[in-house]
């Protein structure tokens, strides 16, 4: 970890962190139910949890997050249904 990662977390609250995460991140740019999925924030380390529909959005939604002020480290506990949407869709 860097100084400047070490500086980033006490810039922002942990709260401020999730909220953008559940609101900005999930819902508004993911279309995801910030409900969804479980977002946990302790001194800027995010840990994600639960189920989403498609796994191919997990590597996405995993790097969104690490580029969110405040974010130190992102740790994966997300699992997805379908491979992805394409295949869900077409039923391959």
């Amino acid at each position: 970890m860097s100084r400047s990662d070490l500086l980033r977390v006490f810039l922002r609250r942990d709260r401020a962190i999730r909220e953008e995460i559940r609101g900005d991140l999930l819902a508004g740019t993911m279309g995801i139910s910030p409900d969804a999925l479980d977002v946990r924030v302790n001194e800027g380390r995010v840990t994600l949890g639960g189920t989403a529909e498609y796994r191919n959005l997990l590597p996405v939604v995993e790097r969104l997050c690490r580029g969110v002020d405040g974010v130190v480290a992102v740790t994966s506990r997300l699992d997805g249904l379908a491979a992805d949407i394409r295949s869900a869709h077409t039923g391959s």
